[in-house]
């Protein structure tokens, strides 16, 4: 009983110092912007760091106890003490894991050189030394963070090359800023009711949106639709079995148990891993196509490169590449690669810059495709057939940029991009590419909005509405949990921003001054044009070829289904300059919910001939 007193105790004493601690924040803390009663704080973190030994020692005991099959106590005694040692050793596992991942060794010394380095004269080598030695710390960390997050994959010289890169882009994107994620949390539920509040005003149209009343552009976008809503299942089909089963839960694993005991035929051309021909299986279900239809799978997967089939599609007489969309962390590791790297190719005016880990997937997948004489082989078997590449998301960019170095060899080549990422291709290529890439976009779909330039407005942005609103950071939290779940009005919170002349907003104020630890070379301008001027270490890159934009109508939900309606238009890129921030940002992307707004549109266009023929 002795050993039950003490472990309970323990965890009392875990519980009370980190509500003690919240209390002290939440009374102190009264806005985000206002760092001087947070003083104190370092202080009682790391006293409370050192508290984490007796904890331990508590948890150990609590665990030695537990397991001592010698003690005779009440099975209901015994379940609570498991449940609470199970507890301390997951909040211990936890914390031990955030301070590995947030924990910043640079502390105070990035704020002395970032600020005050950068007012001295770094043409004298101490100071540059000094100033680089900061900056190669910084890059060190966080390689050091991304190497512990993917610390489940093989680990070659590409990842190396990756990890340093992206912690290099990591570590130029957060060095200005003093951020916590509560506050990037508080910043976006802001920005989110700011945005609606700004959508429920009356507006004139979009002058963007270029959907013309003429007859010939509007029987081309029917088409076109009608075509993506054909090529996304292959799109879709390239995520393999997670999609199938995914997209049906209750029947998915008995057909594709019974899919695996089939044998392949001898004759199919399949690299890469697919037990129990899982992935295989799916991609018949979902396209409808037979063995004989495919020319090439490969399920092989590292960075920067990725899964791909080739495959004959006789209803539209086409041969279709589809590149799978991003599911692995090598995956992650290509998208993450977004530094910017030259497409030099022949016969093209002026040549651009392209996304780096996109570009050299795309290689990877022209050398198969060339190289190794597939789609020799499939215009051999086909010869009058047209050349479709399709992908969604990581695969829509690869697609579109494989598009491009083909363009030459096949000229009558199609792509169709679905929600590809949007810093993807130069001015000049984008342009280019609109002869024959058609991107497909759904609603506020994120990927479609990210490039640098992007994420550094949403940067200022989040800065700035956070150090103006005059709200302590909780009630900004549960008021906008309560409205991301209920829904509601958007709270109307007051900011330091309201009464202030248009001149005086061009500037920034001392509040949003105390979140960045230096003026970068992006934090120029702050008013609502600021997005349009990319900063110059970053390069605007664009989405590729013609965009059509799917927007929701209205949608009606009932107990087992909803009924959505969509409206599709020829937008411009420029609709996409801004990261909209909503619960749907993430869902819109997702292969299932584009596909199923492009068939309610396709159904709709076919009933809309059907009576018109009547």
């Amino acid at each position: 009983m002795f050993w039950i007193v003490v472990i309970m105790c323990g965890v009392w004493w875990q519980w009370f110092l980190h509500q003690h601690l919240e209390v002290i924040v939440s009374r102190h803390h009264r806005t985000i912007s206002n760092p001087g009663p947070r003083k104190s704080l370092p202080k009682l973190l790391y006293t409370r760091l050192l508290l984490y030994l007796p904890e331990f020692i508590w948890a150990v005991v609590g665990a030695v106890w537990v397991s001592d099959s010698s003690v005779r106590c009440e099975s209901t005694v015994i379940n609570v003490i498991l449940g609470t040692v199970v507890a301390s050793w997951v909040i211990i596992v936890f914390t031990i894991i955030g301070v590995l991942i947030v924990f910043d060794p640079l502390g105070g010394k990035k704020t002395f050189y970032l600020t005050d380095g950068l007012d001295r004269n770094l043409e004298s080598s101490q100071s540059g030394q000094l100033l680089y030695n900061v900056k190669n710390t910084a890059t060190r960390v966080w390689e050091k963070r991304i190497r512990l997050m993917c610390c489940c994959i093989v680990q070659d010289d590409d990842h190396r090359v990756a990890f340093t890169s992206i912690a290099e882009l990591f570590r130029a994107y957060f060095s200005d800023t003093d951020l916590v994620p509560s506050d990037i949390a508080a910043g976006l539920i802001l920005l989110h009711q700011e945005q609606d509040k700004m959508e429920s005003c009356p507006k004139e149209p979009e002058e963007v949106l270029c959907h013309s009343p003429s007859s010939l552009v509007a029987d081309d976008l029917d088409i076109e639709l009608e075509n993506a809503a054909h090529y996304m299942l292959f799109a879709a089909a390239a995520y393999g079995w997670p999609y199938y089963i995914y997209t049906n839960p209750l029947t998915a694993l008995c057909k594709l148990n019974s899919d695996c005991c089939r044998s392949r035929p001898e004759d199919s051309d399949i690299t890469g891993s697919d037990r129990r021909n899982f992935h295989f299986g799916s991609i018949l279900r979902i396209t409808g196509l037979q063995y004989r239809d495919f020319i090439h799978i490969s399920f092989h997967n590292k960075i920067y490169e990725i899964p791909f089939f080739v495959a004959l599609d006789h209803k539209k007489e086409a041969i279709v590449v589809a590149v799978r969309g991003t599911l692995s962390f090598e995956d992650i590791l290509t998208d993450l690669s977004a530094d910017c790297e030259d497409l030099t190719l022949e016969d093209v005016l002026e040549n651009g810059f392209v996304h780096k880990g996109i570009t050299q997937a795309a290689n990877y997948i022209y050398q198969k495709l060339i190289n190794d004489g597939i789609l020799n082989q499939a215009f051999t078997i086909a010869p009058e057939y047209k050349l479709v590449i399709v992908g969604h998301s990581l695969g829509g960019g690869t697609a579109s940029v494989l598009a491009i170095m083909l363009r030459n060899s096949f000229p009558t080549l199609k792509c169709y991009a679905f929600s590809p990422p949007g810093g993807l291709l130069s001015k000049t290529l984008a342009e280019y590419s609109k002869r024959f890439i058609v991107s497909i976009i759904l609603g506020k779909d994120l990927v479609a909005r990210l490039s640098m330039p992007n994420m550094e407005d949403l940067k200022r942005r989040i800065v700035r509405i956070v150090a103006n609103c005059n709200r302590p950071k909780y009630q900004i939290l549960l008021r906008g949990c309560w409205y991301e779940v209920f829904g509601g009005d958007p709270d109307n919170f007051p900011t330091e921003l309201d009464g202030r002349n248009d001149d005086a907003l061009t500037q920034p104020l001392l509040a949003e001054e105390s979140l960045m630890v230096h003026r970068s070379p992006s934090y120029n301008a702050l008013d609502g044009e600021s997005h349009l001027n990319s900063p110059p270490q970053y390069p605007r890159l664009y989405l590729p070829g013609k965009i059509i934009h799917i927007v929701e109508e209205s949608s009606s939900r009932r107990l087992c289904s909803s009924d959505t309606k969509y409206s599709a238009n020829w937008s411009n890129e420029t609709v996409f300059s801004s990261i909209l921030i909503s619960p749907k940002m993430i869902t819109d992307h997702m292969p299932d919910v584009v596909l199923n707004a492009l068939n309610s549109l396709s159904q709709e266009h076919r009933s809309c001939i059907s009576c018109q023929t009547k």
